[in-house]
């Protein structure tokens, strides 16, 4: 893994629940840090937050890249897909937004980003619709259709491209539909999505 990438507000109707007009909006980006993805099914309730929120997301995973990629030819640089989850603790984020600081405390911390199996594109196809939904102890809290996105795959690899040269090993976690909300310690978390199957994570 090389470079993780987060596009913010990316499903209209996440964006209306934090407070944003998505019609206004230009595409944004941060990051998280290569390490911050975990695969082992569990994640441990972070420190120093009292309100942690699970945030489901289709993974991009690039096999290639460069400079000034094309809407039309950036789908070529798909590796494949996974599911995963863009946990925040949303109380620290909240804080750094208001005085105009970077994000990277919300975000970017250990083990914030877990990931389900890569599944290679010319195996399961590319995915631009589909189901993606995630269930605390069975109950739904998150759902929407990938076909939501405001800037789908192609756009988002093309436009993150004019800024930054991608690569092999380079990841984007494509944003989440509406219904974020806080996890407690014990909590049981199973994100689909369409194609990908299932992710169970446990709040540890």
């Amino acid at each position: 893994m090389r470079r993780v990438y987060c596009i913010g507000r990316n499903y209209a109707a996440h964006a209306v629940e934090m407070g944003h007009d998505p019609d206004r909006e230009p595409p944004f980006f941060f990051q998280k840090n290569p390490n911050n993805l975990d695969s082992t099914g569990e994640f441990p309730y972070p420190r120093h937050s009292s309100d942690v929120h699970h945030e489901v997301e289709l993974l991009v995973a690039l096999k290639s890249g460069g400079p000034n990629i094309s809407i039309d030819k950036a789908l070529n640089h798909v590796w494949g897909y996974a599911i995963s989850l863009d946990m925040t603790r949303r109380d620290l984020q909240g804080e750094a937004k208001k005085l105009g600081r970077p994000w990277e405390i919300g975000k970017a911390f250990e083990r914030s980003g877990p990931v389900g199996p890569l599944n290679a594109a010319d195996k399961i196809g590319h995915l631009s619709q589909g189901r993606i939904a995630l269930k605390v102890y069975g109950a739904l809290k998150q759902e929407g259709d990938l076909n939501q996105m405001i800037r789908k795959v192609p756009e988002m690899i093309s436009y993150l491209s004019e800024y930054f040269e991608l690569k092999a090993g380079d990841v984007i976690m494509s944003g989440t539909p509406s219904g974020v909300g806080a996890v407690a310690r014990g909590d049981m978390m199973e994100a689909t999505i369409d194609g990908l199957g299932s992710l169970v994570v446990k709040v540890v």
